[in-house]
């Protein structure tokens, strides 16, 4: 029963994890290897927030215990003075002291390698055009050897530093705590660029969100930007299907590198393929044998190009659900019956369509929903006030003015030991949600993406779990420092956690311990004015990336853009529903109609058998025919005819799509209606 909630959470830690990762990715699609991988850097990034308020709550007990052996020393030297004694009330549950070391060392140096060495290396061999495993690890290697290399010149540099001064002895343990140091540094740099976003946008943007008309128009306002990033990824994918089908004229089947063009198709969906051997290639296309190297350019571009199209596809797919959500809100906000009635309906299980009526959901979409909204805005608001606060203040120890390490005072006096690990789980929880939903969001991190419904790529989800192994840490760390649990931030000699301990600090370069560590996450403040003035969206906007602001003429022309694509996108939504309704009640009425055509001649034949002439011969076959054509199957191929990279997305220029959709609709229910009402003519297929 002692490591009862121990284990719990442990374990809670996995099935989140776990459940996250079945929600984003896909297992059945992704590479084993990869699925592992970032199942473990995001379990054990989740265990340390779990894990470390117990080790907050073993070490205050700590402190009092060896408080009362200070104290009983002091008392056998010096007879005369009083001291008085604390009794320490055991944690609940009490970890034993050597478990958390162990943890802390084995999650910690997993992590990373996972971060450093690892997950790189997987993600470029992920993106890697090579064909063979081999060069596939080459060029991730030579990937890595670049992307490091300033990173490996700032650690030698350090290193001839620390190893130039007189009278220091580099050994082993100062080397790992350079190394984890180094780590740390660089992800504090990036939380507090993070924090410094987050902070303010995160408030912002749930009081936001609680107004609809707000929320719509920026909607609109993405939409129209994600179009353009959505026909620049479309004329890319042509691009390089020009280049795949110029490459099929010279390598044949015989050819060395057919093998390789073979391994390019491989990768290309059958839509695409379709697309392309329909397609005709200009004149002027060159039709020369391409070499190796240009295979294999040609294959990473294709990788790249296909994850790119994938990913707006699916953020295309959910962000035209959100405003047609949004539309709906706003319409039902209108009925006098209190009732909501989307314009397409959803069809929900059997216990949840009973309790989310359509009375509850109009309650909560158009009434509810925008208060909660608001009072999470203002709760949120006022823990990021206490985190900038904590923040700027946390290195004066006399007197305490970090709001958390008062907190935390208050509880250590009265040994409540629940209150401490559930404020320093709240605090660890809302620091990583805004770190963690910022990174996505950057407009430069703009190849990784995390969709939900399995709609997450291998390489955005092996980059979600290198940023979270590199800000947990540092995260962790700089928390430890905001409730004065880190002796190197206060100066003052005190039991730290055994997360500190195995963390190590940087003490052999004092420009980075008492300096950068403790006086950089002042920045915060900075930072947080810039965000909440909008300076850098309005930099962005004055450099040509278009940001939504208010006052901007811009911003208004994009968002009536989005609505025009959205009207389209509504439009051919409910035509394809409407056909798929009529095809759906057509193909009931041809059935009844078959059955009941089968059940008169089945009593005719039975009836008597005569021999057919050659006329009603004829006739049978026009009429068996005619039952076994289905109109809207053809129509609807027509009308759907317009090449699609997706289910969310139809691939079209203009309003030439709609038009062809609306002709040929239209001639299908003009035969549809023909065919239910008049009987075939004489000599329909004379023809033939």
């Amino acid at each position: 029963m002692v490591l009862g909630v121990f284990l719990t959470e442990i374990v809670l830690a996995f099935c989140l994890a776990a459940t996250l990762l079945y929600k984003y990715g896909n297992i059945f699609r992704h590479h084993i290897i990869v699925t592992i991988s970032v199942l473990i850097a995001w379990y054990f990034s989740l265990l340390i927030i779990f894990i470390l308020p117990l080790d907050v709550s073993s070490t205050v007990f700590r402190q009092c215990v060896e408080q009362n052996i200070h104290n009983s020393t002091k008392l056998m030297s010096d007879g005369t003075t009083i001291i008085p004694f604390h009794t320490c009330k055991e944690p609940w549950p009490n970890v034993p002291e050597h478990i958390f070391p162990n943890l802390w060392r084995i999650v910690y140096w997993t992590s990373q390698c996972l971060t450093w060495l690892i997950l790189p290396l997987m993600q470029s061999y992920i993106k890697a055009g090579d064909f063979t495993v081999q060069g596939k690890l080459k060029s991730a290697l030579i990937d890595n050897a670049i992307y490091y290399g300033s990173y490996l010149f700032i650690c030698g540099v350090l290193l001839i530093y620390i190893a130039l001064k007189p009278g220091f002895d580099l050994d082993g343990q100062k080397l790992k705590a350079i190394a984890s140091s180094a780590s740390n540094t660089w992800g504090l740099f990036l939380l507090v660029l993070l924090l410094g976003y987050a902070l303010v946008e995160v408030p912002r943007g749930l009081w936001n969100a609680s107004k609809p008309g707000y929320t719509l128009n920026y909607s609109y306002f993405k939409v129209a930007k994600l179009s353009l990033d959505k026909c620049e990824a479309e004329e890319t994918v042509d691009d390089i299907l020009e280049s795949l089908q110029a490459a099929t004229i010279s390598i044949g089947p015989g050819h060395p590198f057919h093998c390789n063009l073979e391994t390019i198709f491989q990768k290309i969906p059958a839509e695409l393929k379709d697309r392309m051997n329909r397609r005709q290639l200009p004149d002027d296309t060159p039709t020369d044998t391409p070499s190796e190297k240009a295979l294999i350019r040609l294959h990473r571009q294709t990788i790249k190009a296909l994850q790119t199209l994938q990913r707006i596809e699916t953020q295309w797919g959910i962000l035209v659900d959100k405003i047609i959500d949004l539309e709906d809100i706003a319409r039902n906000q209108l009925n006098d019956d209190r009732r909501f009635k989307p314009t397409f309906p959803t069809h929900r299980s059997f216990p949840f369509c009973i309790i989310y009526n359509p009375i509850i959901e109009w309650y909560w979409k158009c009434i509810i929903k925008s208060y909660v909204q608001k009072i999470v805005a203002i709760c949120t608001g006022c823990l990021s006030i206490a985190v900038v606060w904590s923040e700027v203040t946390f290195f004066n120890k006399s007197p305490v003015l970090s709001l958390f390490a008062q907190f935390l005072n208050l509880a250590k006096e009265n040994y409540d030991y629940f209150t401490i690990e559930v404020l320093s789980m709240l605090i660890i929880a809302y620091l990583c949600y805004c770190a963690y939903s910022t990174v996505l969001k950057i407009r430069v991190l703009n190849l990784y993406y995390l969709a939900p419904h399995h709609q997450t790529n291998e390489y955005s989800l092996i980059f979600s779990g290198m940023m979270l192994c590199r800000l947990t840490p540092p995260m962790c760390l700089n928390f430890l420092g905001l409730i004065h649990m880190d002796s190197h931030i206060i100066k003052t000699h005190i039991l730290e956690t055994h997360y500190t301990q195995v963390m190590g600090h940087m003490d052999v370069i004092s420009i980075i311990s008492d300096g950068f560590n403790v006086y950089f996450p002042m920045a915060i403040l900075a930072f947080c004015l810039a965000t909440y003035f909008s300076l850098g969206s309005r930099l962005l906007s004055m450099l040509g990336f278009q940001q939504f602001l208010d006052d901007d003429e811009f911003t208004t022309d994009l968002v009536e853009e989005g609505q025009e694509l959205i009207k389209r996108e509504r439009r051919k939504r409910q035509r394809a529903e409407d056909l798929i309704c009529r095809r759906r009640e057509l193909q009931e009425r041809f059935s009844g109609a078959a059955n009941s055509s089968r059940y008169r001649t089945s009593r005719q034949s039975s009836d008597t058998v005569r021999p057919l002439k050659r006329d009603e011969s004829v006739e049978s076959a026009r009429a068996g025919l005619l039952h076994d054509f289905d109109p809207t199957e053809y129509y609807i191929g027509m009308a759907s005819g317009v090449d699609s990279y997706g289910a969310n997305n139809s691939y079209d220029r203009g309003y030439q799509a709609d038009d062809f959709y609306e002709e040929h609709t239209d001639t299908a229910r003009a035969f549809i209606a023909n065919t239910n009402c008049v009987a075939p003519q004489r000599g329909l297929f004379d023809d033939i």
